[in-house]
């Protein structure tokens, strides 16, 4: 049977036919697939992504790239099956496949929703505030975030060949950035076939995503400054890469993470008998085998007080022994293979450096995997370490074996949780580390003097693990990252991933050219006088900057006690007349939402019409008090509108329309100030 060559798309074009380097099965050793032997030709491949991508993502606005991202997520995972299908070579089990095919679908469908709830209309992003430069407010400036115009370049790593790839893509294509990825070789097959479907869905536009299998060749030489690389992998290849002599010169932004040293800290207040301490376990051998180890998230080191090593290491090693090893295919299996002879190879050599400083806790000489032909497989069993002086040692702070490995670790809990922080703080920074504890000072004292170390921390108790997503899962709106030997890079972290995309840059003018820019209303901007009420017009006539000053109101002592008497709002201020004198105010006020129901009662356009619902209030100040006798009217203005592609139950379209509200008295005050929320229908 003759082995298929996997090929890489450039250009809008698939390229291979000749067999270079045999992908073989992790789980028996038989040839999957080859990568192609042609090379390529980068400068092509970037030039179509500046030339074609780029302006093809730029004619779809924020909005409109949520969505593809939205129906890309369900393309995909209505073909999940053929995914899970090729996963099996990887040696995955089919729940670490989940990890990597539905956590990639998953995580297009949450950038999808972060694009759809938190971006504008357009390819301009408004970051704010606006802030006033001069006295009398004709100078002002603002922060935008806008497309960089550039290329992005992901590298990735071997053990997630599917959601490593997506959840770069996802915040990349959101921000409107085409990208060139570069999948691990040894499971590349599997990212191929995601990228095929990709392509198929005809979602993208044509040079939005391009696929590179085998090497990077001179890639990197052709980048420019408004590009940016991101790696996952080794610190070591971080580091090379980084100090990439053309990356350097043109100051291409480079983002990284690395493979860490990752702690999980059982606090002195948990002993045997408690149910935090049986989660501390299950939360280690869970990261030991899932994914056979292969985890840049995965605890490496589990650090525990001395008194209760022993019986740390009797539980472990107890539950390590029921996790039965082999073919994924069979039912019985709970954990697979490591990805490739070559990583078992690697993961040997270090849990022998390992060795040198820490004594070994599991038993793998009767090791024997189920299933038929695993003996060719890259099978390696759950190896747990003890090393019982960790202050005298680096190698346990310096060497990864990047697979089913983990080192257990005393600290003298005498002065309380110190030592095992310095401990995790030996690691040089981290993806991420747990603490278990019960105590809520514990946590509180620990979490601040962790976190500068550590890119994402979990405290576990038994409240928390009743639904905890657990140590090793990167959550798509959670920073992904950490410091020092982590990388010191950022992904994920929902709309922070997207901002990583765009490029910064403060804008000064008058409010009305920054009105113009950012394509929202600015106070002290030009506003547009209709005479037709705002709220009387459907989504597409609705001008940003449209305006309305309302009807006068004067504020009586009636209106106090009848909003006290509908909201049981009795607090002093409103109705002790010898209390409130001797306040700084010095006499009654109103309810502060008083003003804004009245504020309502004046701009509100009564009658039926366009405006279908207010959902929301943001950014609300009150400014002033609103005193007996005062009199308060209204402006309301367009400040921003949003169409969010999306028809009502009636299947007429519908947009959102955020209107800024300032509240002003007799003298002219600002006393309330605010944007509300509505949706408004078109026209249909």
């Amino acid at each position: 049977m003759t082995t298929p060559v996997l090929q890489s798309h450039i250009a809008g074009r698939w390229i291979g036919a000749d067999p270079a380097q045999t992908l073989k099965s992790a789980v028996n050793g038989n040839p999957v697939a080859a990568t192609h032997a042609e090379s390529l030709d980068f400068a092509e491949a970037v030039d179509h992504a500046r030339r074609v991508g780029g302006p093809k993502l730029l004619k779809l606005d924020f909005q409109q790239r949520a969505a593809r991202l939205r129906a890309l997520a369900k393309y995909l995972s209505e073909r999940k099956e053929q995914l899970y299908a090729i996963s099996a070579h990887t040696g995955a089990t089919r729940a670490d496949s989940w990890i990597d095919i539905e956590g990639g679908s998953g995580t297009l469908s949450a950038y999808a929703g972060v694009g759809g709830n938190e971006l504008p209309s357009g390819n301009v992003v408004h970051e704010g505030p606006v802030l006033p430069l001069s006295k009398q407010g004709g100078f002002a400036a603002t922060h935008i975030l806008v497309p960089r115009g550039g290329v992005a370049v992901h590298i990735n790593a071997f053990n997630f060949p599917i959601w490593g790839l997506l959840e770069k893509l996802a915040p990349t294509f959101l921000a409107g950035m085409p990208c060139i990825a570069k999948p691990a070789t040894a499971t590349s097959y599997l990212t191929e076939a995601m990228v095929r479907l990709v392509i198929e869905s005809g979602l993208l536009p044509e040079g939005a995503l391009q696929l590179v299998i085998g090497g990077t060749g001179d890639l990197l030489d052709r980048l420019q400054g408004n590009d940016i690389v991101t790696f996952t992998g080794s610190a070591d290849t971080a580091a090379r890469l980084r100090l990439h002599p053309n990356l350097v010169r043109h100051s291409v932004p480079f983002n990284a993470e690395a493979d860490s040293l990752n702690g999980a800290i059982l606090a002195p207040d948990v002993g045997p008998d408690d149910e935090e301490f049986d989660l501390f376990v299950k939360e280690v051998a869970r990261e030991m085998t899932v994914k056979a180890g292969q985890k840049c998230t995965a605890i490496r080191r589990a650090i525990v007080p001395r008194r209760h090593l022993d019986a740390v290491a009797t539980k472990l090693r107890e539950r390590l022994a029921k996790v039965v090893v082999g073919d994924p295919a069979l039912q019985a299996v709970r954990m697979g293979a490591l990805a490739s002879q070559a990583q078992v190879a690697d993961v040997t050599e270090r849990v022998a450096q390992l060795r040198g400083v820490a004594s070994l806790v599991t038993d793998a000489s009767g090791f024997a995997p189920l299933g038929d032909g695993v003996a060719e497989g890259a099978f390696f069993a759950p190896t747990l370490l003890l090393c019982d002086k960790p202050f005298d040692s680096d190698a346990v702070h310096d060497i990864e074996a990047f697979g089913p490995v983990s080192t257990l670790m005393a600290y003298d809990d005498a002065s309380g949780i110190d030592e095992a922080l310095a401990l995790a703080a030996r690691g040089r920074g981290s993806l991420v580390g747990t603490l278990v504890t019960k105590t809520p000072a514990i946590a509180a004292r620990a979490i601040p003097q962790a976190a500068a170390w550590h890119g994402r921390l979990l405290v576990l108790d038994r409240e928390a693990a009743v639904e905890s997503t657990g140590h090793g899962s990167p959550l798509p709106l959670l920073k992904h990252g950490g410091p020092g030997r982590a990388g010191g890079g950022e992904e994920l972290g929902g709309i922070r991933a997207v901002a990583h995309y765009l490029q910064r840059t403060a804008v000064q003018g008058s409010p009305t050219m920054l009105a113009a820019v950012t394509g929202e209303y600015v106070r002290g901007a030009t506003r547009i006088e209709t005479g037709v009420h705002p709220f009387r017009r459907h989504f597409e006539d609705l001008q940003v900057g449209e305006s309305l000053l309302t009807h006068r109101r004067t504020v009586g002592e009636a209106d106090i006690v009848a909003f006290g008497g509908i909201s049981g709002d009795f607090f002093y201020m409103h109705f002790d007349a010898v209390a409130a004198k001797a306040s700084p105010f010095g006499k009654r006020i109103a309810h502060g939402y008083f003003v804004l129901s009245a504020a309502a009662g004046l701009f509100v356009s009564p009658a039926e019409g366009p405006v279908l619902a207010n959902y929301g209030l943001d950014t609300l100040r009150f400014v002033k008090p609103v005193g007996i006798g005062d009199t308060i009217r209204a402006r309301l203005t367009c400040k921003r509108k949003i169409d969010r592609n999306k028809n009502g139950p009636d299947g007429v379209g519908q947009g959102v329309v955020a209107w800024d509200v300032e509240v002003t008295n007799q003298d002219d005050e600002l006393v309330a100030s605010y944007d509300i929320l509505t949706l408004v229908a078109k026209r249909g």
